[in-house]
């Protein structure tokens, strides 16, 4: 779930893309939304950046993106669909290791005491 290296930094690439992704998407219909769904937005990006609960980030960032496009209509349909495949192989995949969630949630060594006779 926390893999690192180039699989980590390819979850990063994946990450920032649909943060920017949303962010864009907030930016060219920003007339029609409200203040607070602004601000969910851009709380949202700055969590999947960091990587921060990744999974349920990404699920609500599936069903914000969802709300905006039915609420105010889709600005081009491939760029829609694009980011909700973007944002559902980030909520199977997982934040990588280069993330606020492996630093939390990551690989330790766990260490058992030997056996006593």
């Amino acid at each position: 779930m926390f893999p690192p290296g180039l699989p980590g930094l390819g979850l990063l690439f994946l990450r920032s893309s649909v943060a920017i992704g949303l962010l864009i998407d907030d930016y060219y219909r920003r007339q029609g939304l409200s203040g607070e769904t602004q601000g969910v937005t851009i709380l949202l990006s700055l969590a999947l950046f960091a990587g921060y609960l990744t999974p349920v980030a990404a699920a609500i960032a599936l069903l914000l993106h969802g709300l905006i496009w039915f609420k105010l209509g889709g600005g081009g349909a491939a760029a829609d669909v694009i980011v909700c495949l973007d944002v559902i192989a980030l909520a199977f995949l997982g934040p990588g290791g280069y993330s606020v969630d492996a630093s939390r949630f990551g690989r330790r060594l766990i260490a058992l005491p030997p056996d006593r006779p």
